[in-house]
């Protein structure tokens, strides 16, 4: 644990809380393992001491927020690099004011793959960075009002491997491959309600309506929802990875994201989601030097 960035976290969300500044706060705290460390919510200075800061605060906060957003008062939280990002994209969404928050930035080298020390794959000492860590370009948080520690330099890795190999596969193949994977899911819809893309108050998904989206849990309805779940994200996407890190069954998800985002990136020029809160998302508005090849 890096006890001053750990420390100074505590001392913000004391003296926010002391102070009336904020209603409640969002951080992390130690979990049942060492290497656990789940989200923390706190409404008292006192518990402040319980928040902690080290390899294993991988979730991304932001989409917390939304169910905070209705309180009186303003929310404090600690963000990363894609912390940050997933906050402009929910005040682009209008579902959050940037008014109502408190940000505290923490430059992040990468969180650590709890999921093999949890399967007893590999000792805490010697765990690898979380593969959502490796193809990160924005480790520094975006947006804040008061930064703890030395911003760091990028150096994503691979970002695009997984969608060069996929895409080397005949048709064949790729429908093998796919058919495969989206056989897996369990559509327990863990990768919606953790995205800060999907942030619709009402989901199509829970909509009761004949021939809109099946119930069946099945390759052909497994895929239905998955394709159109990254559709509804497209351009929205902030590559936090959580949707891949919460599915309980390894579905490649981050695979899709990253192959639509590179397709948007081809088709209507460089675009990172949720780096710039006037920049809106290429499939949300209209240009007129826009390609339209499909004519």
């Amino acid at each position: 644990m890096n006890i001053d960035i750990g420390e100074n976290i505590k001392t913000q969300a004391q003296t926010l809380l002391e102070k009336g500044e904020v209603r409640c706060f969002i951080g992390f705290e130690k979990g049942q393992f060492p290497f656990h460390s789940p989200p923390a919510f706190i409404d008292k200075a006192e518990q402040a001491g319980q928040l902690v800061w080290d390899d294993f605060c991988i979730a991304n906060l932001s989409k917390y927020l939304i169910n905070f957003s209705h309180l009186e008062g303003k929310i404090g939280l600690v963000v990363k690099g894609c912390d940050s990002r997933g906050i402009i994209r929910l005040i682009q969404d209008n579902q959050v004011s940037r008014e109502k928050l408190v940000i505290i930035g923490v430059p992040c080298r990468g969180m650590k793959d709890a999921s093999r020390a949890a399967a007893g794959m590999e000792e805490i000492t010697t765990l690898p960075l979380a593969e959502k860590c490796t193809g990160c370009l924005y480790p520094n948080p975006i947006v804040y009002d008061v930064l703890i520690g030395e911003k760091v330099d990028a150096s994503p890795k691979q970002r695009f491997k997984r969608v060069e190999e996929i895409e080397k596969l005949g048709l064949d193949e790729k429908y093998a491959y796919w058919s495969k994977e989206f056989a897996r899911c369990i559509r327990c819809y863990a990768c919606r309600n953790i995205c800060p893309a999907c942030n619709c108050r009402s989901c199509y998904l829970d909509q009761h309506r004949v021939n809109w989206n099946g119930k069946a849990v099945d390759v052909a309805e497994n895929v239905n929802f998955n394709l159109t779940r990254a559709i509804h994200v497209a351009g929205r996407c902030i590559e936090c990875g959580e949707c891949e890190r919460a599915c309980p069954v390894g579905v490649p998800i981050m695979a899709v994201n990253r192959k639509i985002i590179r397709d948007i990136n081809s088709l209507f020029g460089s675009y990172e989601a949720g780096v710039d809160l006037e920049d809106k998302p290429p499939l949300d508005w209209y240009r007129a030097e826009d390609p339209d090849g499909f004519r």
